[in-house]
C-alpha cells in the first residue's frame, strides 16, 4: 500500500462508492471525505471505515468538516454538484455546477497545492474547463473521468451482443462525455480480435448507439438519480494509476493543446497516467468519418464553454 492521501469532495453515491472501493483495495494510506452535508459525510466515513476494517485494509477513512482538515492530498476527486434528473440534459446543469466547481477548486487548491485533481461532476468536459480556468493549473494536473466509463459501457454492449468474451473485451471511446461521444469500433477488440471480424456492421452500429445513450438509460430506469458503480470504479482506476505511477493508458478528458488539431478545448482522448497526472497524450489515426464525429463532439463542448465565457467567467 502506498503512503499517499486521496481526497474526495462530494460523498453522494459516486463519491461514497469510490471511497469504499479505494479503501477496500488498499490503494492509499488515507481517504479524506468532504461534503457540505456534515451528517452525511460523517456517516459515510464511519460506514466505509468499518467496511475497510472488515476487509482488513490499512486505509484510514476520515470525514473532514472544514477546508483546513482536507489537506495535503496527492489526488483529489471532485464529484460535487447537482445530479442530472430525467428529462434534464447535461447542459441544464452547466451554470449551477460551474459555480459549485469554482468554489470547490478554490478551497482544494489552497490546502492541496500538489494534488492531481480528477473531475467527475457533470457536464464533465465543461467542468474540467471550469476547474482549469478557476485554478490556472497546467492541464496535466486536472483530468476528467469519462472515457473509461464510456468504454466500459461499450464493452458491456459488445458482451451483450456477442454472448462471450467477458473480461477480454477492449473498447475505445473518444470525444466529449455526452450524446456526441465517439465510440471507436476499429480500435475495439475481443481477445485481440478486431470487432468487425466477430460482429456484423449493423450490430456494431447498434452497440455505438447504445453506448452513446448508456448513461441516459440508467437515469431513466432509476428515475431519481444516475449511475454510480461504473463511474466510481472507472475513477478508481485513474486514482490507482496516478498513486502507483503505473503509466497506464486510459481515455480521459483533457484540455487539448494542438492534439487532433484543436486548441484550448476539453475533450476525451487516450492519455498515459502516472504520478504527474497526464504524462503523455496519445494521438490515434482517425478515419475521415471519425474525424467528423470528433469535430461535432468538440463543437458541442465549445457551445458549453461559450456559455460559460458569456455568463459565468
Amino acid at each position: 500500500m502506498s503512503a499517499k492521501r486521496v481526497g474526495i469532495v462530494g460523498v453522494g453515491n459516486v463519491g461514497a462508492t469510490l471511497a469504499f472501493t479505494i479503501a477496500e483495495k488498499n490503494i492509499c494510506s488515507s481517504v479524506l471525505l468532504k461534503d457540505i452535508r456534515e451528517n452525511i459525510v460523517q456517516a459515510m466515513a464511519l460506514d466505509i471505515s468499518q467496511a475497510a476494517n472488515a476487509a482488513k485494509s490499512n486505509t484510514i477513512v476520515k470525514a473532514c468538516l472544514s477546508d483546513e482538515e482536507f489537506k495535503d492530498c496527492d489526488v483529489v476527486v471532485i464529484t460535487a454538484g447537482i445530479a442530472r434528473k430525467p428529462g434534464m440534459s447535461r447542459d441544464d446543469l452547466l451554470l449551477t455546477n460551474a459555480k459549485i466547481m469554482s468554489q470547490v477548486i478554490n478551497s482544494v487548491t489552497t490546502f492541496n497545492p500538489n494534488a492531481i485533481i480528477i473531475i467527475v461532476s457533470n457536464p464533465l468536459d465543461a467542468m474540467v474547463y471550469t476547474a482549469l480556468k478557476a485554478s490556472n493549473y497546467p492541464r496535466n494536473k486536472i483530468i476528467g473521468m469519462a472515457g473509461i466509463l464510456d468504454s466500459a459501457r461499450m464493452s458491456h454492449f459488445i458482451l451483450e451482443k456477442l454472448g462471450y468474451g467477458a473480461g477480454q473485451i477492449e473498447a475505445s471511446v473518444m470525444g466529449g462525455h455526452g450524446d456526441d461521444m465517439v465510440p471507436l469500433p476499429n480500435f475495439s477488440t475481443v481477445a485481440g480480435v478486431p470487432l468487425n471480424e466477430v460482429l456484423k456492421d449493423e450490430d456494431i452500429e447498434d452497440i455505438v448507439n447504445k453506448t452513446k445513450n448508456g448513461g441516459a438509460q440508467i437515469v431513466k430506469l432509476l428515475e431519481t438519480g444516475s449511475a454510480y458503480y461504473a463511474p466510481a470504479f472507472a475513477t478508481t482506476q485513474m486514482v490507482e494509476a496516478i498513486i502507483n505511477d503505473k503509466k497506464e493508458v486510459y481515455p480521459c478528458a483533457i484540455r487539448l493543446e494542438g492534439e487532433y488539431g484543436y486548441e484550448d478545448i476539453v475533450s476525451g482522448v487516450p492519455v498515459m497516467l502516472g504520478k504527474n497526472g497526464i504524462e503523455k497524450v496519445i494521438e490515434l489515426t482517425l478515419n475521415d468519418n471519425q474525424k467528423e464525429e470528433f469535430s461535432k463532439s468538440v463543437a458541442s463542448v465549445q457551445e458549453l464553454v461559450d456559455t460559460l465565457e458569456n455568463k459565468f467567467f
